[in-house]
This record gives C-alpha cells, sequence and structure tokens, in this order.
C-alpha cells in the first residue's frame, strides 16, 4: 500500500483552487451562481457518504452545531464561543471549523482548540477524495465532478468530526451565510450573527438590506437565532427573516453583566461585543444539549474560556522570538469595519503611543497589502482618518502619517523567488496584477495622494512577503532603532508574514 502524504495532500487541495477568472466570473454575475452552491454541496455531501436529505435524518445534525455569520467578528465570536464550551464542558470533545487558515490548512479543523494533526489530515483528505473519485455521477451535468477548495475543505471538516464523533461543532460561515457551503446543517442548535457591514459586495449585495438577507440565510426552523445591536435597516431584515424561516425565538443579545471587568484573550475593545455574543450563544447551547439552567451572568468556565480565548492574527501583539526589539503587531482586518477597530487597538496608549514607542527610540513600520477587488484607496483613508481622530482623542498633535517611518506595500506571495509555501498557494492573483505589481503600485499612489508630505524613498513596492520582511530585518540589523511593525489588510499577508519571518512557534 503507497503511503501518502500531508504535501500531496496540500497539493491535490491546491488544484481545487478557482483561479482569478473564475473568481471574476463569480462577480461579474451578481451572485447567481450562488443560486447552485446548496444543492450541490448537498450532493457532494451525499457522494462521500453521508445523508444529503434537508430533513432532520441528516448526518449533520449529529454534529450539534453552533452556526455563526456576521461581517466583522464572526471568526473571533467563534474561538471565544469554543473557549467557553470547553471550558464549561471539559468532558466535551469540541469541533471548530474555521476559515482562512494563516499558516497550514489544518488549522481550518480544530478538536478542543488544537488544529488536526498532518496524519490525520492526510487520513480524513483522501478519504473525502478517493469517494468523491470514485462516485463521479452528478445529478447535474453542469455539477463539477470535484468541489472547489473551500466546499471540499468544508465537506472534510464535516468528515473529520463525525469520525471523531465530536458532541459540539461551532461552524463559521465562509462567505455571506445563505448559499454558503456550511449552510447544509438542516438543524442547528443555535445560530448567531456579529456586527453586519459592508464586504464581498460584488456577492452579497450592496446594501446591508441585501447582505442582511443573506447571512439571516443560517436561520433554521426550531433553532434560536441570535444576534447584537445592528443599525435599523440590517436589524429589520433579520427579524423578517427569523420569522419567515421559524427560527424558535430572535434576540438581540444584551451586554453580559460583569464582562467589562474580564481581560479577555484577545485585544481591542470590539472583542466585548463579540464576546457577549459568544456568552449568550454557549449559555443557550449548553442549556439545550444538558438542560442544565445557571442563572449566573458569568459562570467562573465562561470567565475562564473569556480569559483564556487564543484567535491568533487578529490585533495580536508577537516579541519576535529571533530578533530582540522587533516587535510585530498582526491584524488581518480587511474590511473597512475591521480595519477601523483595528486603528483603535494600535492607536493606544498599550501599543502605538506607549512611552518606548515614539519615534526617537524605534523605527516605525507598517506593511499592507489587500485583494483584488477592494478599494485599497477607501482603505487607506479610513485608516488614516480614523488614526488621527484617535491621536487627537489622546492628546497627541501628530499627523497620522507620522505613525509610520516606513510603508510597504508588498504582494501576498510568500518568497522572494516567486514561490508560495505549500497551504499558502494562492491563484487567485491575475497574473498581470502579479507581474507589474498594480494594486501594490496603487496602494502606493493612494498613500502619497492622501499624505503629499509622506517621503517617497520611504514607501516601498515589493513583489513578495520574504521582501517585505527583509526589509525590517535592515532596520533590525542596523542596531538604531527598535522596531515596531503593523501588519494589515489581509488574512493572507499576516499567515504569510508569521511563516517567513519565523513566528510560527510563538504567533499560532
Amino acid at each position: 500500500m503507497v503511503t501518502r502524504t500531508y504535501r500531496e495532500a496540500v497539493d491535490h487541495l491546491n488544484s481545487l483552487q478557482s483561479n482569478a477568472a473564475t473568481l471574476e466570473a463569480v462577480r461579474a454575475s451578481g451572485g447567481r451562481l450562488s443560486q447552485f452552491a446548496i444543492p450541490e454541496m448537498v450532493e457532494y455531501l451525499g457522494r462521500i457518504g453521508y445523508s444529503a436529505s434537508l430533513f432532520p435524518t441528516s448526518d449533520l445534525n449529529r454534529l450539534n452545531v453552533i452556526h455563526i455569520t456576521g461581517t466583522k467578528g464572526k471568526g473571533s465570536t467563534s474561538a471565544f464561543t469554543d473557549s467557553i464550551i470547553r471550558r464549561a464542558q471539559p468532558d466535551w470533545k469540541v469541533g471548530l471549523y474555521t476559515s482562512p487558515h494563516l499558516v497550514a490548512v489544518r488549522e481550518r479543523i480544530r478538536i478542543n482548540g488544537t488544529p488536526i494533526s498532518e496524519e490525520v489530515f492526510t487520513k480524513y483528505f483522501f478519504e473525502v477524495w478517493d469517494r468523491l473519485k470514485q462516485h463521479t455521477k452528478t445529478a447535474n451535468p453542469q455539477t463539477p465532478v470535484m468541489p472547489g477548495y473551500f466546499r471540499f475543505v468544508t465537506l472534510l471538516a464535516y468528515h473529520t468530526f463525525l469520525e471523531l464523533k465530536v458532541d459540539a461543532t461551532i461552524l463559521e460561515v465562509g462567505v455571506g451565510g445563505r448559499y454558503d457551503s456550511t449552510n447544509i446543517v438542516p438543524k442547528p442548535v443555535v445560530t448567531g450573527i456579529t456586527a453586519l457591514g459592508l464586504d464581498h459586495t460584488a456577492i452579497l449585495g450592496k446594501t446591508l438590506k441585501e447582505i442582511a438577507w443573506q447571512k439571516a440565510g443560517i436561520f433554521k426552523e426550531g433553532a434560536p437565532a441570535l444576534t447584537v445591536d445592528q443599525p435599523d435597516e440590517g436589524m429589520i431584515v433579520l427579524k423578517e427573516q427569523a420569522e419567515e424561516l421559524k427560527a424558535s425565538e430572535f434576540k438581540v443579545i444584551r451586554q453580559v453583566a460583569g464582562l467589562s471587568d474580564v481581560k479577555l484573550g484577545l485585544a481591542g475593545s470590539h472583542q466585548y461585543q463579540n464576546a457577549s455574543l459568544a456568552v449568550h450563544l454557549a449559555k443557550k447551547f449548553i442549556s439545550l444539549q444538558t438542560s442544565q439552567c445557571n442563572d449566573s451572568d458569568l459562570p467562573p468556565p465562561f470567565v475562564e474560556g473569556l480569559k483564556s480565548t487564543k484567535w491568533p492574527g487578529r490585533c495580536q501583539t508577537v516579541a519576535d522570538p529571533a530578533h530582540a526589539g522587533t516587535t510585530w503587531f498582526l491584524d488581518g482586518a480587511h474590511t473597512l469595519e475591521s480595519l477601523q477597530c483595528c486603528m483603535q487597538w494600535y492607536v493606544s496608549p498599550d501599543i502605538a503611543l506607549r512611552a518606548s514607542a515614539q519615534p526617537a527610540k524605534r523605527s516605525r513600520v507598517l506593511i499592507f497589502n489587500c485583494t483584488n477587488g477592494r478599494s485599497g484607496n477607501t482603505f487607506l483613508g479610513a485608516m488614516l482618518s480614523g488614526a488621527a481622530e484617535l491621536l487627537k482623542k489622546h492628546g497627541r498633535d501628530e499627523e497620522a502619517g507620522a505613525l509610520f517611518d516606513h510603508v510597504v506595500f508588498c504582494a501576498n506571495v510568500t518568497y522572494a523567488d516567486g514561490g508560495f509555501k505549500g497551504d499558502l498557494t494562492t491563484l487567485a492573483i491575475p497574473e498581470s496584477d502579479l507581474a507589474h505589481l498594480k494594486t501594490q503600485h496603487e496602494l502606493a499612489d493612494a498613500w502619497s495622494t492622501l499624505l503629499p508630505s509622506f517621503p517617497k524613498r520611504n514607501i516601498h513596492v515589493l513583489p513578495s512577503i520574504e521582501h517585505a520582511v527583509n526589509v525590517v530585518r535592515h532596520f533590525s540589523a542596523s542596531g538604531e532603532k527598535q522596531v515596531d511593525v503593523l501588519v494589515a489588510g489581509s488574512l493572507h499577508l499576516v499567515g504569510g508574514v508569521i511563516e517567513v519571518a519565523g513566528l510560527s512557534h510563538v504567533a499560532l
């Protein structure tokens, strides 16, 4: 018997990626291709041997799912919920499915807080792969024989969790909700929606009303539907959909008493809303699954869960283990709302405004990128205007541009030779964009327009993450100053920096 490896599994998985042209076709379709997403996903599930019925007999109901979506904070809320349930029910086996990954694809599938091992990933990967290859008949001739990357990993998560017999599953939506690959669980135990905002507008819609309709698609008959305070435009749609889809209740959660006194495991004031939703989701889930009723707003195990939550790459401070004096501030914020939260975290007395971070003592670097289709000009403008307001709030009179001595705009290519770490391979960057660094030059031009006095020699357009890290290493090697580095705009970028800068064992 031939032994198949993790490397082979990752290579097979990467072959399922959509290229830039395919992604553009989906955007151009205005999301019309989404109407086939659920029936196709149900069909794929059946082909790997599980009940594909959307009735309560579905094998997926055995996963005991907490289904979470939203524009901002869905990953953090999922991480909080997972951590709380593991502390509150220490004898349970808890599965967590999230996306994207930072360094290794197996990060997306966790058991009791730990990514599945390369061996486990490889075993279950090829079980799913082989079943799809053996059962190639499709109900619809237009359905691809093999699912795309995200669909396959979602199928792999279902298979893994079912094989390992988890007691609870926290399932984070990929994009949207209604047509997302995770939305084939007929009866989740409870559903939750975090803060709404505008993102993936080409697919989900250009208004909050349209986006709320997409997100509310995860509501299910007989399952409680929880959400946070939302703008009226979005809240009206969520309420209507909860009623139409026959959720057992629709609840706008309140701030949990005593939560503000807890030092959360995740940095940033915005995390308290996510933590509140997680507390309510966990409490509802445990009461429905065990009939336990705890009158305390914050039982001690919940507090421990909140304190010990980890979610790498989101408002994360990492001291470089090999280069004393270099500190990395990592936040994969990639929407306007999340970038505002990133600035609130960074432009604070604890980080950019701490006494040791002043220009005379430190070189301060911004490494930034955003994916094709997002407005870099708008994002940078929002970051700088938000920073300016925060500086004023903290009694500082410098301009926002003075927060950085150098800015680096680099492509999300891992290495200087143009190669990717296997798990970080992406086919979604148009070749012409990569060849000419079109997006990065546009970002540099936008920065110069927004800050005309910023020295052009200190604006770096670079072809890879390794090039960007080397710039930081150059400043560090000079020994003149310590170095602060803010990395933002893309989780793929943050993951690449963690890999190239050798931060994995301390950041992940």
